[in-house]
């Protein structure tokens, strides 16, 4: 049994998704990149979810973004489902797009851990050693200078969307906003903060290249790979699924998330235990989702501890 997960209006979120066994599925055509980006700005419109960065690499997706209802598992849904049944006819595939292991939401709870986590999913195409700078890989991305300012498009792909059906627009926008905890008078400091930690991703990527003695595949090659090949680098095996980040040394901002963690996984099963035993009235704390969406049962008022 899996560990349950607090879904709670307003938190924000790293979010990777993986392609089945490394395929280059999502090879960052302009046929991909348009279907990506108008089917995260339908899905994201229709459960209030704010989108802070992209990056959609030819293997995975990162997405950063603030689940203002608490609906981020609908949004998940929706948005992997369009994109996998888009991808399917554009690359003539049988079988799933998406690897089989569940979307990865890494809860920021500070602002450290945005700079960082943002940091990371704008240099992605920089780390994997395709692109010597961020703004040069060609697939779906969010500039640095584009957080909290800029918007990406998409008209209506010609596959798989009906223009008969009012749901698909013929445009559809999305506004690429700041995390609600950085206030307006902190954008320019943040953009600031992002773009250093960028510029070492990038400087750090050129010294790995370099003493490997190998150089960046470029923008052009990448968008020329066969999306039924396979990434043949070694990976790591992903052992550790973490659920929050709170940006290196902040001990004391660890160890809170990690009580609330538990504090939360404790009532949740105390309560599943009761409501299992028939009794229909018990309470479940703050975040909880399925048991909530699914069975009806009762969530109890005030605050979840930040996690």
């Amino acid at each position: 049994m899996s560990q349950p997960r607090a879904i709670v209006p307003g938190a924000t979120y790293l979010l990777t998704r993986r392609v089945l066994r490394r395929h280059f599925l999502l090879r960052p055509d302009s046929a991909i990149t348009r279907l990506v980006i108008y089917s995260l700005a339908v899905s994201a419109q229709r459960y209030g979810i704010l989108v802070h960065a992209l990056c959609v690499m030819s293997t995975h997706l990162h997405l950063v973004v603030t689940d203002t209802r608490g609906e981020l598992p609908r949004f998940l849904q929706r948005f992997h489902r369009i994109v996998a049944l888009g991808a399917k006819i554009l690359r003539a595939w049988e079988g799933p797009i998406w690897d089989h292991a569940t979307t990865s939401a890494v809860h920021l709870s500070t602002r450290d851990a945005l700079v960082e986590k943002i940091a990371y999913t704008l240099a992605n195409p920089v780390i994997a050693g395709i692109v010597e700078h961020a703004h040069e890989w060609p697939g779906a991305k969010v500039l640095v200078r584009e957080l909290g300012c800029g918007a990406l498009r998409a008209r209506r792909p010609e596959i798989y969307f009906n223009p008969k059906n009012p749901e698909w627009t013929e445009e559809a926008t999305i506004q690429i906003t700041l995390p609600p905890m950085i206030a307006n008078s902190d954008a320019e400091r943040f953009r600031s903060d992002i773009a250093a930690q960028l510029d070492l991703h990038e400087k750090r990527a050129r010294a790995t290249l370099k003493r490997q003695r190998r150089g960046f595949l470029g923008p052009a090659r990448a968008g020329k790979v066969s999306p039924y090949k396979r990434a043949t680098t070694i990976e790591p095996i992903r052992d550790i699924n973490p659920t929050f980040a709170v940006g290196r040394g902040q001990p004391d901002a660890r160890n809170n998330a990690i009580a609330a963690i538990h504090a939360f996984r404790t009532s949740y099963r105390k309560s599943l235990e009761q409501w299992r035993a028939g009794v229909r009235n018990t309470m479940f704390p703050i975040g909880t989702w399925w048991m909530r969406v699914f069975h009806g049962v009762s969530v109890g008022n005030g605050e979840l501890a930040e996690a």
